[in-house]
């Protein structure tokens, strides 16, 4: 498969996986876990902030923004939004909710390319989006280009690069979501992704498989990620955490010292980009 090609699987597969039925709380713990959403929020709310008070104004990147959950945070804050989003069906309840509000502009990316061009901004957001793109650190790269000196990059809630999990965390995780998938009714999707999976049979017809692109890739490389930032800002600085959907693992999770989930803050976007 070319790479035109794959760009052209994904985001046609983005609109089948995420259309008018998907619940995008059920199996997001960033949505679901008050723990999770709220350090995002905090991230959010200090970044905004300073922004706010050094220019007088904030304007925010959202890169697939679902349906709106953040957009809502950012608005409140006191942020200009514009919001990029593959699923027609998602920009359809982006525009129900927003239409009305002149701080959020928002794009329908048919082709997962529209967060390239455009106005300038100060904080570009990736919440939950890095792992479903096959080359995530060229898509942040694609959007440097957009953000002003002194800028900074969010993303949260993508899984650490396996390899550098421990055995215990992916063993866990993996039973997490297994018992997740139980509880919703479909143990036996779960249990013939997993398997597909652990032996690498990625399925490229298979909605499933090209959305969470990151279980064929082994995760998403923060080490890499935070290489390829380095350069351009004054500090890059990785958050490691738990998370998973079931409400009781998501506790014991916690109170552990397991790790399977990062996010990642950019901060002074050096001007010409050095």
């Amino acid at each position: 498969m070319t790479v035109d090609d794959s760009t052209s699987t994904f985001a046609r597969h983005q609109g089948v996986v995420h259309d008018h039925t998907f619940d995008y709380v059920a199996g997001s713990p960033h949505l679901k876990h008050a723990t999770v959403r709220d350090a995002v929020v905090r991230v959010c709310r200090e970044t905004v902030a300073g922004h706010l008070a050094r220019t007088g104004r904030c304007r925010v990147l959202e890169v697939g923004a679902g349906h709106g959950t953040f957009t809502k945070v950012l608005v409140d804050l006191g942020a200009q939004v514009w919001v990029t989003e593959m699923s027609a069906d998602s920009v359809a309840v982006l525009r129900r909710d927003f239409g009305d509000e002149p701080a959020v502009r928002i794009e329908y990316d048919r082709d997962g390319t529209g967060a390239a061009t455009g106005p300038r901004v100060d904080v570009v957001l990736f919440v939950s989006v890095l792992h479903h793109i096959p080359d995530y650190v060229a898509a942040v790269e694609a959007t440097l280009r957009r953000l002003a000196p002194g800028g900074s990059v969010i993303s949260f809630q993508d899984p650490l690069w396996y390899p550098r999990q421990s055995r215990v965390a992916r063993c866990t995780d993996r039973g997490a979501y297994l018992l997740w998938r139980l509880t919703r009714g479909n143990l036996r999707r779960g249990v013939a992704s997993t398997l597909r999976r652990v032996r690498n049979a990625y399925d490229d017809t298979n909605p499933s498989d090209t959305v969470e692109y990151h279980v064929v890739r082994k995760g998403v490389d923060e080490r890499a990620l935070a290489a390829v930032l380095a350069p351009h800002f004054d500090e890059v600085t990785v958050h490691r955490y738990w998370s998973t959907q079931a409400a009781w693992l998501q506790r014991l999770g916690e109170r552990s010292s397991l790790v399977n989930t990062f996010g990642m803050t950019a901060t002074g976007r050096r001007a010409g980009g050095q």
